[in-house]
């Protein structure tokens, strides 16, 4: 990459960077304003055009950002859970610590996942579906599950989640940590179900098997 190149790309970074550190509890994306955004990354507003075509074009650059950055800490969970040993707690753990470190990437998925803009809208919809895509997939390996009972699982740990989360956003320290251990909970009793249920069908079709067998 050129000189050039690399000037451009940390120009764009410093927008992306510098919108982040804006938004707030009580500022959401669409409270900042263009002008705003490029004084706070150090340019002058006309060059930020030579970015973005405008704030929308930004914005669905953090939530794509935003939900990536979370993914790629849960993948990273995920590979933890070799030494750590249990999948549950080292998620939550790994999600609340996302939380505490990056609030404001959190509270930008959140808000648009229900904003005014359909284009963010849908962009949050799909980061969350790319979640419960990869959890399926490892509940899938993992649990023995069917294609749809793993995503069943799987839509259904990812909405409890993003829940505390938009919790967890106002608590202190020791009230997220109260929080976590009972999403842990939650999180436990939602997989103990999946185990049963897997059973019960098993069971099922054994019980298919000999009666078509008589």
């Amino acid at each position: 990459m050129g000189i050039r190149a690399q000037q451009k790309e940390k120009t764009r970074r410093s927008l992306i960077d510098a919108a982040f550190r804006q938004l707030s509890a009580d500022s959401s994306f669409s409270n900042l304003s263009l002008r705003e955004v490029a004084r706070e990354a150090g340019i002058a507003p006309s060059s930020f055009y030579r970015h973005f075509k405008d704030m929308d074009e930004l914005g669905l650059t953090m939530v794509d950002e935003g939900g990536l950055i979370l993914r790629q800490l849960m993948r990273q969970a995920r590979q933890r859970i070799a030494a750590e040993g249990s999948l549950i707690r080292t998620s939550v753990e790994t999600f609340m610590e996302f939380i505490e470190s990056s609030p404001n990437v959190f509270r930008l998925l959140l808000r648009e996942r229900s904003g005014t803009s359909s284009a963010f809208r849908a962009a949050v919809a799909r980061e969350i579906q790319h979640f419960v895509a990869e959890l399926t997939e490892y509940f899938e390996a993992s649990n023995h599950l069917t294609h749809e009972e793993a995503y069943n699982q799987a839509e259904a740990c990812v909405t409890l989640v993003f829940s505390s989360g938009a919790e967890a956003l106002d608590l202190d320290k020791r009230a997220r940590a109260e929080l976590a251990e009972r999403l842990i909970i939650q999180l436990r009793m939602i997989a103990k179900g999946a185990l049963l249920f897997r059973i019960e069908r098993e069971k099922g079709a054994s019980k298919d098997k000999l009666a078509l067998g008589r």
